[in-house]
């Protein structure tokens, strides 16, 4: 008796969670296809507001922006992320280990309004132009932390017999990770730079400490917008972003049940 309550209690409690995660996003989404200019009030269903986003010129330059920067950073992330996981797993023991790992990791815990300011900060000793390339810089500095944990606990499981036979074959050590390694963890580095990708078209803080009015991204015309008050636009940008994260999940799911297929 007691084990069915307990079962129903943690069935209960996942539900209200999920409820609570979900159910505001399924509202947003529904509200997206809202004829009232009232939010909170329901005028029958449109697409009026796909339109009237269309036709907003600083609302079109903003998302581009933030997906531009968004795959940059992303790539940037993984390419060094990987490196790093890489240098972590591979490299055993090496001097002013501890001190790298800890560099690697920090933006892990460190608050974001702390790194936004610390980088605005160093862009304006180094005199650099705050802008699409600084944001960049930023996020890739940020999200490349979460790309090493999650390509160095795939290395950490990998079968090094393989790499050995590689490379006793005559393989060089660069082509060995090219051709055996790198396809082997591909699942965990897409999943890493999808990580990346979400979290740099997330950011808000960062960005709004390491931008210029010339290069404004999604989530800071969101929240400029917001202060005016709440525009159905802004549901039908935030669905729109909402299916292409979706897509993005949906597809590199996809890809990594192939690449698991194949490698069995």
């Amino acid at each position: 008796m007691q084990d069915n309550r307990l079962g129903a209690f943690t069935l209960s409690a996942l539900a209200l969670g999920l409820a609570f995660l979900y159910v505001p996003i399924v509202i947003l989404i529904v509200y997206s296809f809202n004829a009232s200019r009232l939010v909170t009030v329901w005028g029958g269903w449109s697409t009026h507001w796909y339109g009237e986003l269309l036709a907003d010129g600083a609302m079109r330059e903003a998302a581009l922006v933030t997906l531009r920067i968004g795959v940059a950073s992303a790539s940037g992330a993984t390419i060094l992320g990987t490196a790093a996981a890489v240098a972590l797993v591979r490299a055993g023991r090496f001097r002013g280990r501890l001190l790298f790992s800890g560099l690697v990791y920090a933006p892990l815990v460190m608050p974001e309004v702390i790194t936004g300011l610390s980088l605005l900060l160093m862009f304006v000793a180094v005199g650099i132009d705050r802008g699409f390339w600084t944001v960049t810089l930023a996020h890739t500095t940020v999200t490349m932390c979460v790309v090493a944990v999650i390509v160095q606990s795939r290395l950490v499981s990998f079968d090094r017999n393989l790499e050995e036979a590689a490379l006793d074959l005559g393989c060089p050590p660069a082509r060995t990770f090219l051709t055996v390694t790198l396809p082997l963890i591909w699942p965990a580095v897409a999943a890493g730079w999808m990580l990346a990708f979400t979290l740099s078209l997330d950011d808000l803080v960062i960005a709004s400490f390491t931008t210029s009015p010339g290069a404004m991204t999604l989530p800071i015309r969101i929240y400029a917008e917001v202060h005016r008050g709440v525009n159905p636009e802004i549901n039908a940008v935030c669905t729109i972003f909402i299916a292409i994260i979706a897509s993005i999940v949906v597809a590199v799911s996809v890809l990594g049940k192939r690449l698991n297929a194949r490698a069995a």
